[in-house]
């Protein structure tokens, strides 16, 4: 594959990664404002703490995109609005799985088109990704645990 053929592959690669950041967070900021019971406290302080590095990701891609000479999607993925505190986690809980695995697609498609400096901007990526999804799971495990949220 040429590489310019490989820098349009990187460039859809990143509007999708745009898309599910511009996503997240809408999905963050509404979920805060949903969530409800006594938990609540604990619910919106995780999901609007979540904010500013999913932001400061959309932020990262729209301006990589731009570099490589493509135009930032300004269309998000669809966000569902579970009715339960436990339903909204789960949501979250995909998402960050579904933005590691296409990071992780990324960085492999950067690595292809000669993009270093991108393919390690990417792993930081993976690794505040990862971190997410951790404390997801670990509020999710109070509900299993017999403490409902």
């Amino acid at each position: 594959m040429a590489k310019a053929d490989k820098t349009k592959e990187l460039i859809d690669g990143l509007n999708k990664d745009l898309a599910g950041e511009l996503a997240a967070v809408i999905q963050y900021t509404i979920y805060g404002a949903v969530a409800k019971g006594a938990h609540r406290p604990t619910l919106v302080s995780f999901f609007e703490g979540e904010i500013p590095d999913e932001l400061g990701h959309a932020k990262f891609l729209a301006n990589k995109i731009a570099a490589l000479g493509g135009t930032p999607t300004t269309k998000p993925n669809p966000v569902p609005v579970p009715d339960t505190n436990r339903g909204l986690l789960e949501e979250v809980l995909k998402a960050e799985t579904q933005a590691i695995a296409d990071y992780t697609e990324r960085v492999e498609q950067a690595e292809a088109a000669g993009e270093t400096g991108l393919k390690v901007q990417l792993e930081d990526q993976i690794l505040d990704e990862t971190n997410h999804r951790e404390e997801t799971a670990k509020l999710l495990e109070q509900t299993s645990t017999g403490h409902e949220l």
